[in-house]
């Protein structure tokens, strides 16, 4: 099936002419670079157009004087410097910026982290989820002890987590990093159980603590937030229930109003989530403007260090990092995929690549639990990218009920969130399949508090439920196979290791 491409995973475009569609995917207007004039260095053109870098260097250290004196000659302004990593963040209008400080002593990679300019040019309108109506919450209906629209949300019993809740809801010494695009912490289902303390705005590159940071604004997506109500909706008696209603979850806003998800946004998210204690952090997106990022090229070379880096230390100091794999029915263990929206960021092409060397990033990257969609019937779903030996685990996500129809009361194939000002919507992707398995993962850490982020994956992969390969694969009923997949029951290219399980999460 031919699916859209938005710049973050917040959401899948069902095919035109299913009821059920929700967020929009869209290209930015493409953004020209002047030129320096001739007669002036290229650092000092007033007509250049600023853009952002990052720099790595060695970690640990600091940045090396001769360096930072080079970053300035070459007409670059130092933003902020993340030591223990060896990442710097820099803006420069030097068209030859990178390609300069390359050259430099010192200094491993440089890179664009954008190719249109500061600030992104992107202005088309964002697309919605399918809210709730207020007849539709009045008319929901629910178990007794159960929240008032947990009937409407059959992704569940799919993992178990229903049972799961009468054991543990999770612990509050246990905090999810929802990296996103920024959460509403007034939601009544998120305000009981959101941690002020490891939220922050890190658009910039660099934290910023204003209260409130963290939120989105009326005109931004509401991604994040439903993210976070899908990972820890209190159980308040209030609206929906989290797949971990006990445990904490804070907002690490990392996409800008334009909806771009940068390195220097990423870097700062994996950085303060390192530093505030965070247990688990959940990455519903992709790093643009590359959908895949090549390592012959020096720019996206730069990317993927930065990144790597990032999310490694943040491993290192206590979190484990899971990802949506994305929302093209893409084979990632092909030899070759064409790339249609790279970059996105201004004008976009064609390219062939071995996603074995280009990366999606942070889904691809080492230690980051990748996560595939299922839809209501448990098979992998319509648009949910898939490969042996790189899908880790799979969850709900959701798909159309042309597809799949959950069982009553539930009515929609899509997964049930909250949404800013005190609502709540459906939206379907891998990005609602991750916070499934982050939930999962606080639920593990939560029975066993001083397990490392290695000892949480392992649990979380030996506690799957193994899933064999749907062969074949016709989910539209075509009569045309639409993914094949590969592997065995317990490690296969659609499911990985499993169906993610909440129950042996606060039992075993």
């Amino acid at each position: 099936m031919t699916a859209s491409h938005p710049r973050h995973r917040r959401a899948l475009v069902i095919p035109a002419g299913m009821a059920m569609a929700t967020a929009l995917a869209f290209l930015p207007n493409t953004a020209a670079t002047a030129a320096p004039a001739a007669d002036r260095p290229a650092a000092a053109a007033a007509d250049a157009t600023p853009l952002s870098y990052v720099v790595n260097v060695r970690g640990g250290h600091g940045a090396p004087a001769h360096v930072k004196k080079a970053i300035g000659e070459a007409g670059g302004t130092i933003v902020t410097s993340y030591d223990k990593i060896g990442v710097i963040v820099v803006h420069s209008s030097n068209p030859d910026f990178a390609k300069t400080v390359r050259a430099v002593r010192g200094v491993q990679s440089a890179g664009a982290t954008r190719t249109a300019p500061l600030p992104s040019a992107a202005t088309t309108d964002m697309g919605t989820p399918k809210v709730l109506s207020a007849s539709e919450v009045a008319d929901a209906e629910a178990a007794e002890g159960q929240d008032p629209l947990q009937g409407l949300q059959w992704d569940l019993p799919a993992i178990k987590a229903d049972q799961a809740h009468e054991k543990s809801l999770g612990s509050s010494k246990v905090t999810v990093a929802v990296i996103d695009t920024g959460v509403d912490d007034t939601h009544p289902d998120i305000a009981p159980n959101f941690d002020r303390a490891a939220s922050v705005n890190c658009v910039s590159g660099k934290p910023d603590t204003s209260d409130g940071a963290w939120r989105p604004s009326a005109s931004e997506s509401p991604h994040g937030t439903h993210v976070a109500g899908e990972i820890a909706a209190a159980k308040n008696g209030v609206g929906m229930t989290g797949v971990a209603p006990g445990v904490k979850v804070s907002g690490i806003k990392v996409s800008n109003p334009d909806g771009f998800f940068y390195t220097e946004a990423v870097v700062c998210g994996f950085m303060w989530a390192a530093e505030h204690g965070v247990d688990v952090t959940n990455n519903s997106y992709y790093t643009d403007p590359w959908y895949f990022n090549c390592t012959d090229d020096p720019d996206q070379k730069a990317l993927v260090e930065a990144v790597t880096r990032a999310s490694g230390y943040a491993e290192r100091k206590g979190a484990v990092n899971v990802a949506a794999a994305g929302n093209e029915n893409y084979d990632l263990a092909a030899d070759e995929i064409t790339d249609p929206v790279s970059p996105n960021d201004s004008t976009p092409s064609d390219r062939v690549i071995d996603p074995s060397e280009c990366l999606d990033i942070p889904t691809q990257l080492p230690g980051v639990v990748t996560v595939a969609a299922t839809g209501a019937k448990g098979l992998k779903s319509s648009f949910s990218n898939h490969g042996r030996g790189v899908i880790d685990i799979a969850a709900p996500g959701g798909d159309s009920t042309a597809y799949q129809t959950p069982e009553p009361p539930a009515t929609s194939g899509l997964i049930l969130g909250t949404l800013p000002g005190g609502k709540w919507g459906y939206m379907a992707g891998t990005s609602m399949a991750s916070p499934h398995v982050a939930g999962v993962a606080a639920l593990i850490k939560s029975t066993h508090p001083y397990a490392s982020p290695a000892l949480v994956k392992a649990l979380l992969y030996a506690q799957a439920d193994a899933t064999a390969c749907t062969d074949p694969y016709d989910i539209d009923g075509d009569g045309k196979v639409d993914a094949v997949c590969e592997g065995p029951k317990n490690r296969n290219g659609f499911y990985g290791w499993g169906m993610a399980d909440a129950l042996d999460a606060v039992t075993r």
